[in-house]
């Protein structure tokens, strides 16, 4: 098939960059369009503002990320710490979905550290299957009608690469994106307010070096595994259940920058 339409649903703004801005890069170089949806505006993220005064804060800057991407910035419509598998939270993003009609989801990984990041990945697996059901209401939310196809999900990597227990989450494949590590920098610094929240919570002094040192530890992983230099890496897994396309559609539209992992 050909995909025309992308969809990366993160939990919290700078999400997505983190996790496969990078990835993004290469399918709107191709001509795709990009959608970029938080289901917060990560109003918990500061010691110093206000709830309201940091969500604002925290959408300019996410809209100012998407602004470089060339794509659409879409806030779904929650809370930090406030994202739960509930009826509402279901079917606003099975709007979103309606109404972006995505070929491609990328979401994050289901074992992730923090709760906010494993619901959003199910509430994006829910809405894959939910959005072409005709009679799935969302008449609340959005006016489009039922996508025509559940989308190929793809969960991006989990912090430090580990589930909640410490265990390694071995990646099924690496999209060697080395030509756009400079531009996921640039997209990640727009979210400036975090440096000294994560300071202060994370003790992440230069979240730009984590991410960047995170994505050099990817490429050397997927170097080994094909034998080339690969600078830089994002770390991907397919939903394949039941009802879910199966086919790698990142590997036919991105080539040989699709890697896969033999240790999977």
């Amino acid at each position: 098939m050909k995909a025309k339409s992308v969809l990366a649903l993160g939990a919290h703004p700078d999400d997505v960059e983190i996790n496969c801005s990078g990835t993004l890069r290469q399918l709107q170089k191709l001509g795709m369009e990009i959608h970029v949806a938080t289901m917060s505006l990560g109003d918990c993220g500061s010691r110093e503002l206000s709830q309201e005064a940091i969500a604002r804060k925290r959408r300019a800057e996410a809209e100012q990320a998407c602004a470089l991407l060339g794509s659409s910035y879409h806030y779904v419509g929650s809370s930090d710490f406030c994202i739960f598998n509930d009826d509402a939270h279901n079917r606003k993003v099975a709007a979103l979905l309606r109404d972006v009609a995505p070929d491609i989801v990328f979401t994050h990984s289901p074992a992730d550290y923090l709760l906010d990041h494993e619901t959003t990945s199910t509430l994006g697996r829910n809405a894959c299957f939910y959005a072409p059901v005709s009679n799935y209401d969302t008449s609340q939310y959005t006016k489009a009608e039922p996508i025509h196809h559940v989308p190929h999900l793809f969960y991006c990597d989990g912090m430090e690469g580990i589930d909640i227990f410490g265990k390694r989450v071995i990646p099924e494949f690496y999209v060697d994106v080395s030509t756009e590590i400079d531009f996921k920098l640039e997209m990640l610094a727009r979210h400036v307010s975090q440096r000294e929240w994560l300071l202060a919570h994370h003790g992440m002094d230069d979240y730009l070096a984590s991410m960047q040192s995170w994505a050099a530890v990817r490429g050397a992983e997927a170097a080994s595994a094909t034998g080339r230099k690969v600078g830089f890496a994002e770390a991907f897994r397919q939903h394949r259940g039941h009802a879910y396309p199966c086919t790698n559609l990142l590997q036919e539209l991105l080539g040989d920058r699709v890697i896969p992992n033999p240790s999977y």
